[in-house]
């Protein structure tokens, strides 16, 4: 099939050579992301806009800006809100004092951390009370770290290379602890862990992997695509770390791969002699985008569309406390 494909240039005839499109599942939304997302638009519901939200609720363009249609205001500190405000905590946790900041301000919160970082902040408290200290193996300036930190600043130090545990220096190897960022590369955690233990053979973690379900799902996902199709797009947004990481292991995997936040980014030298495409998202984007470039697809006459699934997921969060108690505005 021939496509009409149009360029700031000029309008050009391109041979459309892509015959099938294969989708990752799982993919997408996971419990967290879902849970937030679903806070905010309940809080609306509820007590009707605006509603205020410090920082991206998820690390996703089109659901903040979905959001914000409906009458959410982001803003990047607590103290950028009015006294007295309704306020969403983003789903990647907060550090106490912005909790502390926030009861100054008498904001009425409602916490949409995931309950899987909240699982690391508990960790890190954890190690902290007995004494240890604390790597945390993450990305600097991600607000889930920044998080992370913030419960036992004095005790944690961040690490985010092999190269950074050679160098690391501590007060007492046998008091030792690490805990990670949810939403990591499996591999290069992995790799990272293994260079502690040499290092710190007396090093302890927390009893279960801290890096979630739906990000070591989406990267199985992601491997076993990659050797089935000659480019996989990624759908999420550049900030998200869980999107940036399946763009990665794609390409460990021997796949061509991009990240895009929708349909429009999709460039037409990525398909040229392109037969098999493949498809996935991050924990953070919407299916409707997904949906979207399927439809892009098939308009240039793709009509082979299948799923490979690897696993089933049926996590479920239940909606923060706050929400699921509160009363709407206007009712007694």
């Amino acid at each position: 099939m021939w496509v009409v494909s149009e360029s700031a240039a000029a309008s050009h005839i391109v041979e459309n050579t892509v015959q099938r499109l294969l989708l990752a599942a799982p993919r997408g939304y996971c419990a967290g992301v879902h849970r937030a997302v679903h806070a905010v638009e309940r809080a609306l519901e509820i007590h009707g806009p605006p509603v205020y939200v410090r920082k991206e609720i998820v690390h996703n363009k089109t659901v903040v800006a979905q959001l914000r249609r409906q009458g959410a205001i982001f803003v990047e500190e607590e103290t950028d809100i009015p006294q007295g405000a309704i306020t969403v905590f983003s789903a990647h946790g907060i550090a106490p004092s912005v909790r502390a900041n926030a009861q100054t301000l008498q904001l009425r919160t409602i916490d949409a951390t995931c309950p899987l970082v909240t699982k690391v902040h508990r960790e890190a408290l954890h190690f902290a009370r007995d004494g240890y200290t604390i790597v945390l193996i993450g990305h600097e300036g991600h607000e889930e770290v920044e998080g992370t930190m913030g419960e036992a600043p004095d005790r944690i130090v961040l690490v985010q290379t092999e190269q950074d545990v050679e160098e690391l220096v501590v007060e007492d190897p046998e008091r030792l602890a690490y805990v990670t960022q949810t939403t990591l590369s499996v591999e290069e955690t992995s790799a990272i862990l293994a260079r502690l233990k040499q290092r710190f053979p007396s090093i302890v973690g927390p009893r279960t992997d801290d890096i979630c379900y739906a990000t070591t799902n989406r990267q199985a996902a992601v491997k076993e695509l990659a050797s089935k199709c000659e480019l996989l797009l990624v759908i999420g947004s550049r900030n998200s770390s869980n999107s940036v990481r399946l763009v990665e292991v794609a390409r460990d995997f021997g796949a061509e791969s991009y990240l895009i936040d929708n349909k429009d980014e999709v460039r037409e030298e990525w398909l040229t002699g392109k037969r098999v495409v493949g498809i996935s998202s991050g924990a953070s984007a919407p299916e409707s985008l997904v949906e979207d470039l399927v439809e892009f697809f098939r308009d240039r006459g793709v009509d082979d569309v299948s799923t490979l699934r690897t696993v089933r997921e049926d996590v479920r969060f239940m909606l923060p406390k706050e929400i699921r108690e509160a009363v709407p505005a206007g009712t007694s």
